[in-house]
């Protein structure tokens, strides 16, 4: 009889007892669809393992990073780079103070930010030409630029990795323990943001992906937890049963026997079963006191959470501000304050962002670096773009690529230090320009990866890690 079935369907040979195999593998929440999604993955995966590559490694200077993501983009105008100065339609109309950096001020309504500026670096001089969300969400998260700025660009194997995930692949933590973790949503607007997974890297090396809420009173990780009435022996006997069945189906064998799914499966079960790891997100176990300086908030204790992981070993942790662009509302959303739908840029950022990134950031810059590890973490706060120049009609700001401003802080960066500058109305670069490709180069370095180490694409295309150059100049 002739096979009606597509050719995908019939390279893949599901069968009655391949379904029954995945059915049992229902393990840490893996439904039907997310193997598939999983099986898809470790196809394009395998066909770039074939070809070797060398992972050059350089002295470094960090053991984690810490990848604040500020979606919908912040106005460098209204934070680290104002310009009082500027024309009227330019201007803001925030006022700057003065930090405990000589020359260096901030914006009034982020006081105690003012008084730890003497931690971080400015790099006042990024750009790039993405104007549309997902398009510079992908290009800030994997530091390579998209093939298009389109508002429709979707998430696929083609494009590349989160950072998280290339480190997970060349310089993965040893036993149990997760290289990367990303807290606590998923990014999109309208479709999701691409280079937030592994992409074409492969399932085993996508994050340790939280979704819970860090500042429910029930916080925990279900993803961390055994089905009910199920010991981990029982699990241990049930991941034994499924070496079994694959040994004796072959299920997977055109997919180089699911390399990336039996890792992804021993990563799992070994989370299970690891102290270390529980006590990494056992977010209860800190001092109410502690708590409340980071802000019972969601994305205060996501970072509180983020100081947790990295100083158990985890070596790279996504944090993002919010699920969505969001700039509409005084309680919830990101940095996208057009002032659409007849609200205003300012009031938002005044009564919403700022008081909220004015508790967090200082208070977590502070305690990594009363704990000691500042020096070892670097710290990456940073949007998709800049807000324009120019006020629109709403008096708020619209998207600007053309420059825009990131703060990196310890991991061997420079304390204290103004990288780079934008011109007078903060429009362009003035001096030493600094594209993203720059700053993921940047990251590798410290981590003490070089940059142009070699991964390889679905179509065994050797590439780059990074496009870009570390930047020299903010190295301590």
């Amino acid at each position: 009889m002739r096979n009606h079935a597509c050719p995908g369907y019939r390279a893949a040979k599901l069968l009655r007892r391949d379904a029954l195999k995945i059915g049992g593998a229902g393990l840490l929440g893996l439904s039907m669809q997310k193997l598939l999604d999983a099986e898809r993955q470790v196809r394009a995966a395998a066909r770039g393992e074939a070809a070797a590559h060398v992972v050059k490694k350089i002295a470094p200077k960090a053991k984690s990073v810490v990848f604040l993501f500020q979606f919908g983009g912040p106005s460098h105008l209204e934070t680290f780079d104002m310009k009082p100065e500027a024309p009227d339609g330019i201007r803001g109309y925030f006022n700057p103070i003065k930090s405990n950096v000589p020359g260096l001020d901030v914006c009034e309504h982020l006081p105690r930010m003012a008084k730890v500026m003497d931690k971080v670096t400015i790099v006042r001089s990024v750009h790039h030409t993405m104007r549309n969300h997902n398009s510079a969400a992908y290009y800030a998260l994997s530091g390579h630029a998209p093939p298009l700025d389109d508002i429709r660009l979707r998430d696929s194997l083609d494009l590349f990795p989160a950072y998280g995930s290339v480190v997970s692949r060349l310089a993965p933590n040893d036993g149990a323990l997760p290289t990367f973790v990303a807290l606590p949503y998923v990014c999109r607007d309208g479709s999701v943001s691409p280079g937030q997974h592994a992409s074409f890297l492969g399932k085993a090396y996508d994050p340790l992906l939280v979704t819970t809420d860090p500042n429910a009173s029930d916080f925990r990780l279900p993803e961390l937890s055994l089905p009910a009435g199920v010991t981990p022996e029982q699990m241990e006997s049930r991941r034994e049963l499924q070496r079994l069945v694959d040994k004796q189906t072959r299920l997977l064998e055109t997919s180089a026997k699911a390399r990336g799914l039996d890792a992804y499966y021993d990563t799992a079960l070994g989370m299970l079963n690891s102290p270390q790891v529980s006590r990494a997100f056992d977010l209860a176990a800190e001092p109410q006191k502690v708590r409340e300086q980071y802000g019972r908030t969601t994305y205060g204790q996501s970072c509180l959470l983020a100081r947790r992981l990295v100083e158990s070993g985890i070596k790279f942790v996504n944090v993002y501000f919010s699920e969505g662009i969001g700039g509409q509302s005084f309680t919830t959303g990101g940095w996208d304050t057009h002032g659409f739908n007849n609200t205003r840029m300012f009031p938002i950022l005044e009564k919403y962002q700022m008081p909220l990134t004015d508790q967090v950031l200082p208070t977590f810059l502070t305690d990594l670096d009363e704990r000691g590890l500042l020096d070892t973490t670097l710290v990456v706060w940073m949007g998709e773009f800049g807000r324009t120049p120019r006020i629109n009609n709403s008096k708020s700001r619209d998207h600007w690529p053309g420059c825009y401003s990131v703060l990196l802080a310890g991991g061997g960066v420079k304390r204290g230090y103004v990288h780079g500058a934008s011109d007078k109305n903060g429009a362009l670069p003035d001096r030493e320009p600094v594209r993203p490709d720059d700053l993921a180069a940047t990251m590798f370095h410290l981590l003490g990866i070089d940059p142009g180490t070699e991964v390889f694409d679905p179509a065994n295309r050797p590439l780059p890690i990074a496009a870009g150059r570390p930047i020299h100049g903010v190295v301590a």
